[in-house]
């Protein structure tokens, strides 16, 4: 890909890289562009300009841990303005793109207020990594009751929830209320699905000792899953084997089985199985962020965007990808057609392959080639529990638990977080885990309200 010849963004006197999404991809790619470019930073010849929806960037593989209580919420999260000091963040969701033209349309916090609905910002080089959203199924019910577990708002939600559920059965004179309140559902037997699940578990059981008359027996778990298998990232072995250690843990794993309907608080699986219940956790996969389809952007027959080796559109010219969005060739793979799986295990290498591909578009230099042979996976089933497929090598027990925890205090971003994470796994090793329910969090003004006259929110959960 040649150098950029367009010239600038209109009315701009400097090229103006626009990096839409700040989770992985967009978090590091912006990092190490604004490293790489530091001189024509300095001098005002580059703008680099991040497009994201939080002012934050959520690593997602601690959101389990976040949501049994190892680790404070705010250490989840890392804040983009802190770290990407030399690009312009814009809190903002882009609705549609014309790379014809260059120009992203973009609905702000501000274009709210202002009632104009969106802005269009004109751009150079384009990084498009929105990431995905949640997969969902036309099942009953299921959007007036089901819980995601994609953010940390969600995680947070989840454990709430999860104690509140525990409150209520502890209270209640009325049988069918208690064995809803204490009947957990998820559906989804990828990570998220499993790593939420044993963490939650692990956590309620502890829990359960503070209640006279809430025991680890009287709640029931239950994991749904469409296909034959579980956690296919760590191998059939590993899978039967974590398939094993939940079943021993008195959760009931159902393969093969889907949900048919939440409605009226009952989940209805394919099976003909029946459970009341007041939680049910959708983790069944991701698809495409929805701008990927406003944009004039090539994409493949799955909606994501088709990329070369080289993390450039395909047949596109400054435009760039890679993450959840990307279709990206693995080029070390063996059979013909293989793409990266969308992990974070690619998305943070494929970050800083694209970021130093545009410096060396900008600067005239040839491309590399993204390159990455998986290395392989490690899943936390809770509290010492954990299973692991590395390098070929197959652990179980707390030797995967442990690898979990190395692995992605090695991968979160930036010194403060890894620190504080650290922090937070020595006290939690040395004290009781925290069992508090700060559900008013989500309704701060319900107080307020009700002493002013208003009423309480009811509970939607």
């Amino acid at each position: 890909m040649a150098a950029n010849t367009r010239g600038r963004a209109p009315g701009s006197a400097r090229a103006r890289i626009l990096v839409v999404g700040g989770g992985y991809v967009g978090l590091y790619t912006a990092l190490r562009l604004q490293k790489k470019l530091k001189p024509e930073l300095r001098h005002g010849s580059v703008e680099i300009m991040v497009i994201t929806p939080d002012p934050y960037m959520t690593y997602q593989p601690f959101l389990p841990e976040a949501a049994a209580g190892s680790i404070s919420p705010r250490h989840v999260v890392v804040p983009l303005r802190r770290v990407l000091d030399g690009c312009k963040v814009v809190i903002g969701e882009a609705q549609s793109i014309d790379h014809a033209k260059r120009t992203a349309t973009v609905a702000t916090l501000a274009t709210e207020e202002e009632g104009t609905g969106s802005v269009e910002i004109p751009y150079d080089e384009l990084v498009l990594a929105p990431g995905s959203i949640s997969r969902t199924l036309p099942v009953p019910g299921l959007a007036d009751y089901g819980i995601g577990f994609k953010t940390v708002e969600e995680a947070i939600g989840l454990r709430n929830h999860v104690i509140e559920q525990m409150d209520i059965a502890s209270s209640t004179r009325d049988p069918a209320v208690r064995d809803a309140a204490l009947t957990f559902v998820f559906v989804g037997g990828g990570y998220a699905g499993v790593e939420a699940l044993g963490e939650l578990e692990d956590m309620a059981r502890y829990a359960s000792r503070y209640y006279h008359n809430v025991k680890p027996d009287d709640m029931k778990w239950i994991l749904v899953e469409a296909s034959n298998r579980i956690l296919p990232e760590v191998g059939e072995e590993m899978g039967r084997y974590t398939v094993r250690e939940l079943r021993r843990r008195n959760i009931d794993v159902r393969l093969e089985t889907r949900l048919d309907s939440c409605q009226d608080r009952v989940a209805v699986l394919d099976d003909g199985s029946r459970f009341p219940t007041r939680t049910v956790v959708w983790t069944a996969g991701v698809k495409p962020h929805p701008v990927l389809a406003a944009t004039d952007l090539p994409r493949n027959g799955r909606g994501r965007l088709k990329c070369t080796a080289k993390l450039a559109l395909d047949d596109t010219t400054h435009a760039w990808a890679a993450g959840d969005a990307a279709a990206v060739p693995d080029i070390t793979a063996d059979a013909p057609g293989t793409e990266c799986a969308p992990n974070a295990q690619h998305a943070v290498r494929q970050a800083r392959v694209l970021a130093d591909n545009v410096v060396a578009s900008l600067r005239g230099r040839p491309l590399t080639d993204y390159a990455h042979k998986y290395a392989g996976s490690v899943a936390s089933l809770g509290l010492h529990k954990g299973v692991a497929h590395v390098y070929g090598r197959k652990m179980k027990g707390y030797p995967a638990w442990f690898m979990h925890r190395v692995y992605h205090l090695s991968r979160v971003p930036t010194f403060n977080r890894k620190a504080r994470v650290l922090a937070e796994w020595t006290l939690s090793g040395l004290f009781k885990r925290e069992i508090v329910s700060l559900g008013s969090l989500e309704h701060p003004r319900a107080e307020f309200e009700l002493a002013a006259g208003g009423e309480r929110p009811k509970e939607s959960s």
